[in-house]
């Protein structure tokens, strides 16, 4: 895939002038599309209106911190999220993929790495969704269709963002192995993230918030200092 004539779009939500300048020049010279947001509010519509393949988030922004817009965005979008976070907001990166962020990029940054993230993420999406439309999993009340991008449990569909997928399909489909951290981020994530664990952690707690349930035949347990295993009852 060339995804310098892709076409995608991409959404910048950021207050800053100049973010929006520096990475929209680097981005159309690579053959991507941009939109701009310059506050929360507008961010949320331009998602619903312009469905855009991936939006760039900031978290400080009037009207609507970004913290807000993503848990907004994720009661009705699964597009891919990158965070832009200034140095040093720990809290705000944790919480950020609590809420459903998939990456996230601290400022300073230059526009190079942005795209680098950015061809990852869609990269590993449309790898997955040319290479994967025959996967089909059912465990007992739990459907999972990595061609659709669709999870069901119970007859349900239950919305999850493509990493929550990943991950859900990886434990799932090899159940009693133990996943390590470090495999689940260099093997969904496609590259080091920077050295932060936690990322699995918060995506599987938001796995868990949604699918884990008491009578479910299956569960997805913590192997300590080690990662996790899906573990189906006997």
């Amino acid at each position: 895939m060339d995804e310098a004539r892709s076409g995608y779009r991409v959404l910048i939500a950021d207050d800053d002038v100049h973010v929006h300048q520096s990475l929209s020049t680097y981005f159309r010279r690579e053959g991507y599309q941009t939109l701009s947001a310059y506050d929360g509010e507008d961010a949320i519509q331009q998602v619903r209106q312009s469905r855009p393949d991936m939006m760039l988030l900031d978290i400080m922004m009037p009207k609507m911190d970004g913290l807000v817009v993503c848990r907004e965005v994720r009661k009705f979008s699964t597009l891919p999220i990158i965070m832009l976070t200034a140095k040093g907001e720990e809290f705000d990166k944790l919480l950020g993929l609590e809420l459903g962020a998939d990456d996230y990029i601290t400022k300073p940054f230059s526009p190079r790495e942005v795209l680098a993230r950015v061809k990852a993420v869609l990269r590993r999406m449309y790898e997955l969704k040319e290479e994967e439309k025959s996967k089909h999993l059912v465990v007992s009340n739990l459907d999972i269709d990595m061609g659709a991008f669709i999870v069901k449990l119970s007859g349900q569909v239950v919305p999850c963002t493509p990493k929550e997928i990943e991950i859900l399909w990886t434990l799932s489909s090899n159940p009693g192995m133990v996943f390590s951290r470090e495999h689940l981020l260099q093997s969904i994530w496609g590259y080091d993230f920077l050295g932060d664990t936690r990322a699995v952690d918060s995506h599987i707690k938001r796995i868990r918030a949604k699918l884990c349930q008491s009578g479910n035949p299956w569960d997805i347990k913590t192997v300590w200092g080690v990662g996790y295993r899906f573990e189906i009852a006997q």
